[in-house]
């Protein structure tokens, strides 16, 4: 069985469980995800998009 879940979701629950187990602050997730928004509208998105593309094929097993 394959189960398919966004990186957005599994980012998220990461983000959630770093606030509630390791005492993270919420304005510190706040700031990280907006520097993350921010950073997307750079020069340097599509080199983030691939090494992401690739961390997640490697996880994966997909091999082209």
């Amino acid at each position: 069985m394959t189960v398919s879940l966004p990186l957005v979701f599994v980012l998220g629950v990461v983000a959630w469980a770093a606030i509630k187990f390791l005492g993270v602050r919420l304005w510190v997730a706040v700031v990280i995800a907006l520097f993350g928004f921010w950073l997307s509208h750079t020069f340097l998105a599509p080199a983030i998009e691939s090494g992401t593309r690739s961390g997640v094929d490697v996880v994966n097993g997909n091999h082209d």
